[in-house]
């Protein structure tokens, strides 16, 4: 491989045709080339994603961009509006979809391999790729096989593109989510319609001048629009090259494309040969979360639970509770006194304390009324959360958290976690699965007898001759 350097002080890898080889795998890749563990893998992340869009319609979101649809004059479309009993035009539902999804931050998370990666900090796959997937397969009528495929490219490119780009995109304040996920929607949009390598090679340069977002607003309403911009980008980004639109023939690579503008270059052995080998959702996985809340505060979670569980211990024996995880942690979770419910997801003290109390994290804890709550307020001020050595030492390709619970009586408890449930360490069945989306449900009010054919159409997603069997049922 040669090298060009763009910047005296850092030689980038030059990959020629690397834009033009991720279109290629999003046309020429079929439904056989699916294994069946990765198909069976994605229809938990489907079905999670259509639960999360359904409790995200009633989210303070939901409302907005109710809305917002509404003063548009939109009312008709082939594409539905999870939750809504809206049907609208395709980006329209790609963009409402994918702020529902992610409007809980209770959606899956793509996991990092190099060392050097943060954690569960590179993406969420489901976000942007299944909104732009399921309302295009829902205009055109597609199988549900069709769709899934749609899906899989989507996630897959997202994923390695999120892997290749420099730490220092997110690092440097980038969510990726909106950035990678732009990617996501274009490829799975531009697979259902049927675009040719040329066509794709457009849809993915028009995805890249449209990726955008910033972690700066996390704990605000902003990041869940994040999902839902980059979903809609995507499916724009495919209506533009079917047209013809015209875009550079090398966004990924090129010294002014997405790699080096957004994340001062990428590691080429993360991305050039590895679409689909392994895919994603094999190796090293994608989690499926357990609680509402930032995917570094699920480690942390899943072990205070079993410690409470385990030693019976009651929030009023607490005097105090450390919580050690590496630098990169905190660095995330940065709402150390969260003042409502979407600063509450990203604080690992407000997440230690609800659990004292109240023994579980669902999204009926996760709400302004929770966080105002004096003895949550107490409990916040009894967790000290700070950067662990240990934690460090054990590399951000995990998300290591160390519990030390100081009680009354004299004794600590102590417990550590690398993994949260329903990561692929600590996997969900599509049981499991299952009743996450009947709480989803739940919240939203969703009748159960939906709620149970959606269930079962997901799990049966493959045999689905026309995708619309399944979205009836969700509007």
């Amino acid at each position: 491989m040669t090298l060009h350097q763009t910047n005296p002080a850092v030689a980038q890898p030059v990959v020629e045709g690397l834009t033009r080889q991720v279109a290629e795998f999003i046309v020429d890749t079929g439904k056989a080339d699916l294994p069946d563990d990765v198909v069976e893998l994605g229809k938990k992340s489907i079905l999670d994603g259509i639960g999360l869009a359904l409790s995200g319609s009633v989210a303070k979101s939901g409302e907005y961009v109710r809305a917002y649809l509404t003063s548009l004059g939109i009312q008709e479309g082939p594409a539905s509006v999870i939750g809504m009993g809206l049907k609208v035009p395709v980006r329209f539902a790609a963009f409402a979809n994918g702020v529902g999804i992610h409007a809980d931050d209770y959606d899956d998370t793509q996991l990092a391999v190099a060392k050097d990666r943060v954690y569960g900090l590179l993406t969420h796959p489901t976000a942007p790729a299944l909104p732009a997937a399921l309302a295009t397969a829902e205009a055109g009528g597609r199988s549900g096989a069709d769709m899934m495929l749609a899906y899989h490219l989507g996630v897959e490119v997202e994923c390695k593109i999120a892997e290749a780009i420099n730490p220092r995109h997110y690092q440097h304040g980038f969510h990726a989510t909106a950035t990678c996920g732009t990617y996501a929607a274009a490829a799975a949009a531009a697979k259902l319609k049927g675009l040719s390598v040329e066509q794709t090679v457009r849809a993915l340069g028009c995805a890249g001048s449209q990726s955008a977002g910033l972690r700066e607003n996390f704990g605000t309403m902003m990041k869940p629009f994040h999902a839902g911009r980059s979903s809609e980008s995507g499916v724009v980004a495919a209506d533009f090259a079917e047209l013809g639109w015209t875009t550079t023939d090398k966004i990924l690579e090129a010294p002014r494309g997405f790699f080096q503008a957004a994340g001062g270059g990428f590691d080429a052995d993360a991305i050039v040969g590895k679409l689909g080998s392994p895919w994603t959702f094999a190796s090293p996985g994608v989690s499926i979360k357990p609680h509402p809340s930032g995917s570094l505060t699920h480690p942390g979670m899943t072990e205070l639970l079993r410690l409470i569980r385990e030693h019976g211990i009651k929030a009023s024996d607490v005097v105090k509770v450390d919580v050690g995880t590496n630098q990169n942690m905190p660095n995330a979770l940065i709402h150390h006194r969260p003042k409502n419910e979407l600063q509450a997801k990203f604080s690992m003290e407000f997440c230690m304390a609800i659990l004292l109390l109240d023994g579980k994290g669902g999204l009926p804890q996760f709400t302004d009324e929770t966080v105002e709550r004096p003895d949550v307020k107490a409990m916040i001020e009894k967790v000290n959360f700070h950067v662990h050595p240990e934690a460090e030492a054990a590399g951000y390709d995990k998300m290591t958290t160390i519990i030390d619970i100081h009680l009354k009586d004299g004794r600590t408890i102590s417990g550590r976690a690398d993994f949260g449930k329903g990561s692929p360490a600590n996997p969900m069945t599509y049981d499991e699965a299952a009743d996450k989306f009947r709480g989803c449900a739940e919240f939203a009010r969703w009748p159960s007898d939906k709620t149970e054919t959606i269930i079962a159409l997901v799990r049966d997603l493959g045999n689905l001759k026309d995708v619309r069997e399944l979205t009836r049922h969700c509007i």
